[in-house]
């Protein structure tokens, strides 16, 4: 697998599990990863949320870790990326508000690069209207915004994920070892 340099595009709230474990583990295979978060420098955290799935109707939601950012948003060169990772949680919600960030995720379709979004990471996809016609999965309360942005929303147990030419998406953090492995796949291509 050649080294990639990956844009992980996150916020306060975000999902503690699908920030950390995405952002260490493509690291750990030589990945060069950078964590940004508008208005917001390297070295700055943003807060995430533990989200479970308990048997409520809903996931809860507890305290999560500071999650430090190790790039600086406003620097950011999005045409220096190869590819581009949307982690779930809350952050998504006010992420798909900015401008910058919607022409952030924008560029990674026009320019055909690997995409991988997870849970709520599909509220941001469907602002930046990069979902018409395409397969996506995501958190089931996200499924009225996938379907709205014109793309297929695909219903598949927490634990799966799907790729759709270079968009790889899952439901949820259980879904770790089986989005990650298509995303390999796509940043070998």
């Amino acid at each position: 697998m050649s080294n990639k340099k990956i844009l992980m595009i996150t916020g306060d709230f975000t999902e503690d599990y699908e920030t950390m474990v995405p952002f260490q583990a493509l690291m750990s295979v030589g990945h060069t990863v950078h964590a940004v978060c508008p208005d917001k420098k390297s070295g700055d955290t943003v807060a995430t949320a533990i989200h479970d799935f308990e048997g409520d109707q809903t996931y809860t939601e507890k305290p999560g870790h500071r999650f430090a950012l190790n790039a600086t948003f406003a620097d950011i060169k999005v045409e220096d990326y190869d590819a581009l990772v949307i982690p779930g949680g809350r952050a998504p919600e006010y992420l798909r508000l900015n401008k910058a960030v919607v022409a952030m995720v924008k560029h990674f379709f026009d320019s055909n690069k690997p995409v991988a979004a997870v849970c709520h990471g599909a509220q941001l996809l469907a602002a930046a209207g990069v979902l018409e016609g395409r397969k996506c999965s995501a958190y089931p309360a996200c499924q009225p915004e996938v379907e709205l942005a014109k793309g297929e929303f695909m219903d598949i147990p927490v634990d799966q994920a799907v790729t759709d030419g270079n968009l790889v998406t899952a439901p949820a953090w259980p879904a770790h070892p089986a989005w990650l492995a298509q995303f390999y796949v796509l940043l070998d291509k």
